[in-house]
């Protein structure tokens, strides 16, 4: 998987809109694409057993909560495999549940899986279902990887004493 993610074409085409949502939305790009990654691998039409869709893999009752209604020409579920439209609530939902959980990570990232109400159930604890505490791990991993590294520290002058002459 860690190949197929990082060499996706979907990546590069996809990051002009992650970069626009996550600074619109205040959060970090490499977040967004950990999340991306771990959801859908980056295939803006994927579809879950239990109905999440897009490359943020949303629900249709996480897109109503961020106004997404179906019109005349598009469902709901149309609307939500969309890239534009599910980056934008995907991006909002993730900036959300940080709020939600004062910028706890883990935390924020478990909601992401096994809803908000799960989190707090278990009181403020990552859920003992295993695919939750698997799907934070990996997407911590995935984060670790799309982070640019640290910026490498100025070099530092070195002062090399000059010799003494000794009197002869």
């Amino acid at each position: 998987m860690y190949q197929y993610v990082t060499k996706h074409p979907n990546v590069a085409k996809f990051a002009p809109l992650i970069e626009r949502n996550a600074k619109l939305h205040r959060v970090d790009p490499a977040l967004v694409k950990a999340v991306i990654a771990v959801e859908s691998a980056f295939e803006p039409a994927a579809v879950s057993p239990k109905g999440a869709l897009g490359l943020m893999q949303l629900t249709p009752d996480t897109g109503a909560r961020y106004g997404v209604v179906a019109d005349k020409a598009r469902s709901v579920e149309q609307k939500l495999l969309d890239p534009a439209i599910n980056l934008s609530i995907g991006t909002r939902y993730l900036r959300d549940l940080l709020a939600l959980f004062a910028n706890d990570l883990s935390l924020a990232l478990a909601a992401y899986n096994a809803g908000e109400q799960a989190v707090r159930h278990y009181k403020r604890s990552i859920p003992p279902f295993p695919e939750t505490q698997e799907y934070v791990k990996l997407v911590r991993q995935f984060y670790a990887l799309y982070r640019p590294p640290p910026a490498a520290p100025p070099p530092t002058r070195v002062m090399i004493p000059r010799r003494r002459r000794m009197p002869e």
